[in-house]
């Protein structure tokens, strides 16, 4: 029986990892509204992204450094951002504005089309590795012989 309720666990902890992708990025974007302060106007950037995390097509973290981040919505969706090979984020003297700037996906062989940001929040890094940490030890799965 227990063994039974092992392998039960351990199908349920798969199918989570390989559901919906939508549902993923409904999770993520969650996790990281969860942990995004108050609305900013704009923040610095001096042209050079040290990532970015798409979170559906409506939003992105972009990492201005390793410790610093933005959770940065569009007034629309954001076409292809998922399967972006890479993104332009426009700037007005090293610095993005709200309302005024954007960010656009850079795909081979597709038109270019920018999303323009609604709103810029910035993130508490610190409490979203800890969440994605506690999140993937929850997850894990191990069984016993």
């Amino acid at each position: 029986m227990k063994r039974l309720v092992s392998m039960s666990v351990l199908v349920f902890a798969l199918a989570a990892c390989t559901g919906n992708p939508t549902q993923r990025e409904a999770d993520r974007l969650a996790l990281y509204s969860a942990h995004a302060g108050a609305p900013v106007s704009s923040f610095r950037y001096f042209g050079s992204l040290n990532g970015w995390t798409p979170l559906g097509d409506s939003a992105v973290a972009l990492w201005t450094r390793p410790s610093e981040a933005y959770l940065v919505s569009f007034k629309g969706r954001c076409p292809d951002l998922d399967f972006a090979s890479a993104i332009s984020v426009s700037s007005q003297f090293n610095t993005v504005y709200k309302n005024f700037d954007k960010v656009t996906v850079l795909n081979p062989g597709t038109m270019s089309i920018p999303c323009h940001i609604r709103e810029i929040r910035p993130l508490d890094v610190k409490a979203i590795r800890q969440a994605e940490r506690e999140r993937r030890a929850n997850a894990q799965v191990s069984e016993r012989p």
